[in-house]
């Protein structure tokens, strides 16, 4: 799990009370890149939309005095392809969610950190200072990520088109709403929400279960009106398309956005659970500066940071406690699934309009 935009960098918001601050830094980045035969060094980031505002970025380029390119991605898929790319070499620092983050350290692609470079973890909130205790982030007591904002993924409605809230699900199914619901573009999460709609395991999918949760994605498929890939996009689908209902990938997020628009929404998770998100900042084992991605690390982590990420994207910070907190046994954390290629091809295939008796 858990933001963003690759079509369009989101608008920054404002950074209240440090006007001056700003001034102050842009003009230290106007004289560093001033200088005669000075070449600034690059950080390269890759991330969720959201998670880097263009002011943001250009702070962290004047405090230390290079570039940031940053770079978007849509879903856990697209990640894996760039990171995996030249073995790690086209980026240096990028943010994954804890499940996903146990393969690139298996196939070696992200370094240990060195936490002395990251100081503002000693701010972090209590439960998420013991790295040994989150799981997917440790490996031979090595720390290779650091936690940086969560979200469930629950279900949005417009209020005005249902009498009481959604409780379950299998709402998405429902033909009642067919042509008025959107779904996340994604096969690994698809898989999982349509395996725990039909009361199996999402992570763990049995083979002999595979056809029957392919059939309910099929399903799926016939009843949404498109799938999405980014917030901001699934908020003008929402609006232009008098849509009903939403499986929320991007959790809060979207919420925030879509009543930022004025849209008449609320947000609940189902009975089944929702799956969640903690999504983590990693160095790629391609970094050119390791130093400096752990200071970008260390940066996302200033409070002031953090809570620009919780007032702009509506997401959860680990520096500041969560003011709605979803009650704790109806989060499914992402796991890592019994087969990710398997999923992803069936995923291209139902997607394309293969009907069930091909499978």
């Amino acid at each position: 799990m858990n933001s963003k935009t690759a079509r369009g960098q989101p608008t920054p918001g404002k950074w209240p009370g440090t006007s001056v601050w700003r001034l102050v830094a842009a003009l230290l980045l106007g004289l560093a890149w001033s200088l005669p035969g000075q070449a600034l060094e690059t950080l390269r980031v890759l991330t969720w939309p959201g998670y880097a505002d263009s002011d943001l970025v250009k702070a962290f380029e004047a405090q230390h005095g290079v570039r940031v390119e940053v770079s978007f991605v849509s879903s856990d898929e697209l990640l894996r392809q760039k990171i995996s790319a030249n073995q790690g070499g086209d980026f240096d620092v990028f943010a994954a969610n804890t499940a996903e983050l146990q393969y690139y350290m298996a196939q070696q692609l992200v370094l240990p950190l060195r936490l002395a470079n990251i100081p503002n973890t000693a701010h972090q909130l209590p439960r998420f200072r013991p790295t040994g205790s989150i799981p997917g982030i440790t490996q031979l007591g090595q720390v290779y990520a650091i936690a940086y904002t969560y979200s469930e993924m629950g279900l949005i409605f417009d209020r005005r088109q249902f009498k009481a809230a959604p409780t379950s699900l299998s709402v998405l199914w429902d033909p009642q709403y067919r042509g008025r619901v959107l779904a996340f573009d994604t096969g690994s999460h698809n898989f999982s929400i349509a395996s725990l709609a039909l009361g199996g395991k999402p992570f763990q999918i049995e083979g002999t279960k595979f056809k029957q949760v392919v059939n309910h994605l099929i399903a799926l498929r016939r009843n949404v009106l498109t799938f999405y890939t980014l917030p901001e996009e699934s908020v003008e689908l929402f609006r232009q398309h008098s849509v009903a209902l939403m499986f929320a990938n991007y959790g809060r997020q979207q919420l925030k956005l879509l009543r930022d628009a004025g849209a008449d929404v609320d947000y609940v998770i189902p009975v089944e659970g929702a799956l969640a998100w903690l999504d983590c900042w990693a160095v790629t084992r391609g970094v050119k500066n390791k130093e400096l991605a752990e200071r970008w690390i260390n940066y996302m982590l200033d409070r002031r940071v953090s809570r620009e990420l919780t007032r702009r994207q509506g997401l959860s910070n680990t520096i500041e406690a969560d003011t709605a907190p979803a009650p704790a046994d109806s989060i499914i954390w992402l796991e890592p699934v019994e087969d990710d290629k398997r999923r992803a091809a069936l995923w291209a295939r139902i997607i394309s309009g293969d009907l069930p008796a091909r499978f």
